[in-house]
């Protein structure tokens, strides 16, 4: 993310090839005289003093990615220019083309609001506005602007915010007064068709927007740029003011001083779609101009003219595209001899809608060409497009000049997470959406409102560094509502807001709701289709729909689409489909389950049931043919994952939005398929999930059923149906074989996947029982504890994941990704790849099948009870008894605990407890499990078949009796244990740009909780919010707001609900370390409004909720 620096030009001076094409002379004289007298520091003291206070520190957010720039918030200098009226002028990329919140701050630390009432398409500069009457405790004069006070060897003074400081001054001489305007970055914002003036005043960032003033106090430039080299001296670029005056003017005129309400001001801005570079006779004279040309221009332009303007570059589609070309050197406009980019931009903003006469001379030919003007304002975009987190707009003037495309193209912005997890990049073109040619966003909106959630279409896009190639890619619309529906936000300039509407009429919205809640268990007639993309239904939650037609056999319906636009409610999508009749559902297509399932899919159809025998006997072919039968056994069960996380959903600590694994299917029947995999690909409950077989290719939706709270593994259910007859006769589940469990010594075969493909090799296990022991990271995220996990003698599984089997091809254990909280000395990604013996898996999986004691998911359209896990939230690490022994261990029990497990010879010991947990305040660090229920424990399967008996016998309300060994004392204990769900983290809050849940156990791992509450653990913080502007960072608790107590988010929830916007707002927060500290923050409630996402297990949907909102 960008820093809004405004020194933004420090750093992109140097990042910038372009600079080295320019060539300067520092020491040129532009025949303007030099000051003969030397201002001493008393004479400047009293000019400091009268300018400062009309200096003020810009704070500025940009709430949003916007044409040249991203969301991000940070700090910038302007100065009173008009009293009355209250306007401050400062930078064009300080007061940014997009939606923006910003703040002004006095000499004297009186803050105020300050509202965008004018940003140039082309030059760098900006007015904001603000309300004079605010000002209470203030004295002071607005800053004149003398732009034609400008001249070499002038002694200067930039005050401004430099370097962040509250008030800097630097000294400097004005070194010349014609150097082209800089150029900052190949993809961001540049000015040009101007000249800027040179100082040797090393400004730095923060300093954008300062006045450049003279002995007199005047502003004779405004401070824009710098280049800051440590080889070379450093210079400051200061724009030339007779542009801004003029816009200054107009902007007078159209606001009188005495009526407080400001209305939309028009400045006529013209443009042909052109940069003029200004060169010297001498090149000139190289490009073809004729001598008796040269002679005239001379003698026709002012004492001391050195050169011409030449074209730099056409925008493609422009005005003067076709018709001027780089080279073309401009001698006259409409008869003048124009030699100046001053005189040509006056000419074009006096002519805009009307043609205008070039003379100019290519090679040696003289040619005359009419242009007609273009209204400069019209290529700048004033709205955009906001759908799953992307921000799209018509491609403004200044990206299309960067990227030599034409004006108005649809222009991704920002790709967000809809568009960034299709492939497509920031500054992409979009060119065709769902087989529609797109080259307007307003076509790209019908579009959209013909989609339903869930569908997958193709995209066509182009980008500007392969430009001559368009890529295709395959977006998917979101199925949960991770985002808020689409909307369109048009810029106000008389409340310098940007004003948002629904992008879809809401009565389509209203009228998809209604449909979704009629389509509930209806059958859907096969419609004609309009096109031939391929939509994947998530989880469809009326009927199990078999897919007849292979992978692309559901297709969305144009004619009926907008009556599924983005319900809030399940719909139904019309599909080519075969009802298999006795799984077809009426009513609300929910219904109870909890009898026992086939582990095989039932076909009853003849040439299915062939084409699966002709599967498995071509399966048993190859593996007697090659040798390699345990691969060709497990192929069939393998499938490759592909998780994306919702940048607005980063829950648990989560580390990037990305991830890629192999999962084996573990349940295969008609109406659920089971996929277990590492927690290391799938972290978290609110992601996507898609889903690649290894034995039939075809990609479905997958959603997380479970999440184990200890152990690194997850399941994640499929709809068979969504494989057709034929896929899902091909792909079938794993054979597992829980017992018996592998031992040192033992033959396996290590089975993964390599781009769909099986690859596999036969390994020995060398420690069958390796206790892991990962520390905790930074930030606190999900890491394997009391887990005993197998351990390979080959390195040929380090770089793959997969499954362990035996010569049978029978499932012995998940070979697993697991996160690591340090990065190895060699470099590379901070993770390890170890086995999880299959009964972790199977023991939770059969409760699935056979229906669980907990709270009901919907699966499929079945709502199915899930199964809780009860465990002891403690980490426990082994010690070898020889050292248990020197810590006063006596020989009884290391005789009874090497009877128990003469291979391991260790004990438990207690590293910590979970914070929050039963046995937080009995069992302290170091201590040693010696036995539970006077049985010695060797292992965490001990503890774990513990907490079992205590489930099937109700015995000592949920406690067990253990006996520890503290400080040299046996001491007999009851320590309670705590029931978890697989759900994980299934509630969150947005509030001012930041996420807010439940402390994750990762969190509550590290053994603290706020005694003044902690049920509001601030986990993320986003570029460009409230709380990114006011420093609420993550890693801490909020536990107080507005002086209130916040215990858990529904205590947050009802205090936030009554807070207002532009509110501020004091809360006090605490750090991991346990440092408390108090903020104050303002609510934005227009750009970042209040909002909760929660799990709906009976639709299993991740449902948004708007709890405060600017209307």
């Amino acid at each position: 993310m960008e820093k809004l620096e405004s020194e933004m030009e420090s750093m992109r001076l140097q990042s910038s090839d372009d600079e080295h094409d320019q060539v300067e002379d520092f020491c040129r004289d532009n025949g303007s005289p030099f000051r003969e007298k030397v201002d001493t520091a008393e004479d400047w003291r009293e000019t400091i003093n009268k300018v400062v206070p009309a200096v003020v520190v810009l704070r500025i957010t940009a709430c949003r990615s916007f044409d040249t720039e991203l969301s991000s918030f940070g700090s910038a200098t302007g100065f009173v220019v008009d009293k009355q009226r209250g306007i401050i002028l400062t930078n064009r990329h300080v007061v940014k083309p997009g939606p923006v919140v910003a703040q002004a701050i006095f000499v004297n630390h009186e803050e105020i609001p300050v509202y965008p009432i004018y940003r140039d398409p082309v030059h760098d500069f900006g007015f904001f506005r603000y309300d004079p009457g605010a000002i209470q405790f203030l004295n002071y004069e607005e800053i004149p602007l003398v732009p034609e006070a400008a001249c070499v060897g002038l002694e200067i003074r930039v005050v401004g915010n430099d370097s962040n400081e509250k008030v800097s001054i630097l000294a400097g001489t004005l070194a010349r007064l014609d150097r082209n305007a800089p150029t900052y970055k190949k993809d961001g914002y540049n000015d040009f068709n101007t000249f800027y003036i040179q100082a040797a005043s090393g400004t730095r960032g923060g300093s954008s927007g300062s006045p450049v003033i003279d002995r007199q106090g005047k502003a004779v430039a405004l401070n824009a740029g710098g280049k800051n080299n440590r080889s070379s001296s450093s210079s400051a670029f200061f724009l030339p003011l007779e542009r801004v005056v003029r816009t200054l003017k107009l902007i007078q005129k159209g606001k009188d001083s005495n009526i407080s309400k400001w209305e939309t001001i028009f400045v006529p801005r013209g443009t042909l779609q052109v940069t003029f570079c200004y060169k010297g006779f001498d090149e000139v004279r190289r490009l073809g101009l004729q001598l008796e040309t040269e002679q005239m221009v001379r003698q026709a332009s002012l004492t001391g003219e050195t050169g011409m303007l030449v074209v730099h570059s056409v925008v493609p589609g422009g005005p003067s595209h076709t018709q001027l070309e780089p080279g073309d050197v401009l001698v006259r406009v409409n008869g003048e001899v124009t030699t100046q980019f001053l005189i040509l931009e006056t000419l074009l903003d006096d002519s805009v809608g009307n043609e205008i006469e070039l003379q100019i001379e290519r090679g040696s030919t003289s040619l005359t060409i009419n242009i007609m003007v273009q209204d400069l304002h019209s290529i700048t975009p004033n709205h955009f497009l906001e759908v799953g987190g992307a921000v799209i707009h018509p491609l403004s003037y200044q990206q299309a000049r960067n990227f030599r495309f034409h004006c108005g193209l649809v222009y991704i912005s920002d790709p967000g997470y809809m568009l960034f997890k299709a492939g497509v990049p920031r500054h992409a073109i979009i060119t065709k959406f769902a087989d529609v040619e797109i080259s307007q966003l307003e076509e790209l909106i019908s579009v959209f409102s013909k989609l339903s959630r869930g569908a997958r279409v193709p995209l066509e896009y182009i980008y500007y560094r392969d430009r001559h190639r368009t890529k295709s890619v395959l977006v998917t619309i979101d199925r949960h509502e991770w985002y808020d529906i689409p909307k369109i936000y048009t810029r106000d300039d008389s409340s310098g807001l940007w004003i948002a509407r629904p992008a879809i009429p809401l009565e389509s919205l209203l009228l998809a709701s209604c449909v979704g809640d009629l389509g509930q268990g209806l059958k859907e007639e096969t419609s004609a289709l309009s096109s031939e993309y391929t939509v994947v239904e998530n989880t469809p939650q009326v009927n199990d729909l078999e897919l007849s037609n292979s992978i692309a056999s559901m297709e969305a319906n144009y004619d009926q689409a907008t009556k599924e636009v983005y319900s809030t409610d399940e719909y139904d999508v019309p599909i080519n489909t075969q009802v298999l009749g006795d799984l077809s559902r009426r009513g609300n297509g929910v219904a109870d389950s909890s009898s026992h399932e086939s582990g095989e899919i039932k076909l009853e159809d003849p040439m299915i049931m062939e084409s699966a025998n002709s599967s498995l006997h071509e399966y048993t072919t190859k593996a007697a043919t090659n040798g390699l039968f345990p691969e060709c056994m497990i192929e069939p069960a393998l499938v490759m994952l592909e998780v994306n996380v919702p940048p607005s959903c980063l829950l648990d600590g989560v580390h990037s939005q990305h991830f890629f694994g192999t999962g084996v299917i573990v349940h295969h029947s008609q109406g659920m398929g089971l996929v277990a995999v590492d927690k290391n690909t799938v972290a978290i409950s609110a992601s996507d999930v898609m889903l690649s077989f290894a034995a039939y290719p075809i990609e479905v939706p997958g959603e997380v059923v479970f999440l184990h709270p200890v152990y690194n593994y997850a399941l994640v259910a499929y709809n068979p149906s969504a494989l057709g007859a034929v896929g899902a006769s091909m792909v079938r589940a794993a054979e597992l074989l829980p017992k018996p469990e592998l031992c040192r010594g033992d033959t396996v075969y290590l089975v993964g996947l390599r781009s769909l493909k099986a690859v596999s090799r036969k390994s020995t296990v060398t420690n069958p029982c390796l206790s892991l022991h990962v520390s905790s990271g930074d930030p606190p995220c999900y890491r394997a504890t009391n887990m005993e996990v197998i351990e390979l003698d080959s390195d040929f599984g380090n770089a793959f994941t997969g499954v362990l089997g035996n010569e049978h091809g029978k499932v012995q254990a998940i070979w697993a990704s697991f996160s690591s909280s340090t990065k190895p000395k060699s470099g590379g990604s901070p993770q390890f790849v170890k086995g999880i013996p299959i009964h972790m898996v199977s023991q939770v999986l059969e409760k699935i099948i056979s229906g669980g004691d907990g709270p009901s998911l919907l699966i499929n359209g079945v709502k199915r009870p899930m199964p809780l896990v009860r465990i002891l939230e403690v980490e426990l690490i082994p010690r070898l008894l020889s050292k248990a022994r020197s810590f006063g261990l006596n020989d009884d029990w290391i005789q009874a605990l090497v009877r128990k497990d003469p291979i391991k010879r260790q004990v438990l010991r207690v590293k910590g407890c979970l914070a929050g947990s039963k046995a937080e305040n009995l069992l302290k660090q170091g201590d040693m499990v010696l036995a539970v229920n006077k049985e010695p424990v060797t292992c965490f399967q001990d503890i774990e078949n513990a907490c079992k008996a205590l489930e099937k016998h109700g015995d000592n309300d949920g406690k067990l009796s253990l006996t520890i060994f503290r400080q040299g004392c046996e001491v007999d204990l009851l320590v309670g244990t705590d029931i978890r769900d697989g759900n994980g983290t299934a509630r969150m809050i947005n509030w001012c740009g930041c996420i807010l849940q439940y402390p994750h156990p990762a969190v509550r791992a590290l053994g603290f909780l706020p005694e003044e509450g902690h049920g509001v653990y601030v986990a993320k913080w986003y570029r460009g919010s409230p709380a990114d502007r006011y420093g609420l960072c993550a890693l801490c608790w909020i536990v107080e707001v507005n002086g209130k107590p916040t215990p858990d988010l529904d205590a947050f929830f009802s205090l936030t609900k009554e807070l207002g916007s532009e509110e501020f707002v004091r809360i006090r927060t605490i750090k991991l370390n346990g440092k408390p500290q108090v903020l104050t923050l303002k609510q934005d409630l227009h750009y970042w409004p209040t909002w909760e996402l929660r799990f709906d297990p009976d639709t299993a949907i991740w449902r948004r909720k708007m709890i405060k909102a600017l209307q």
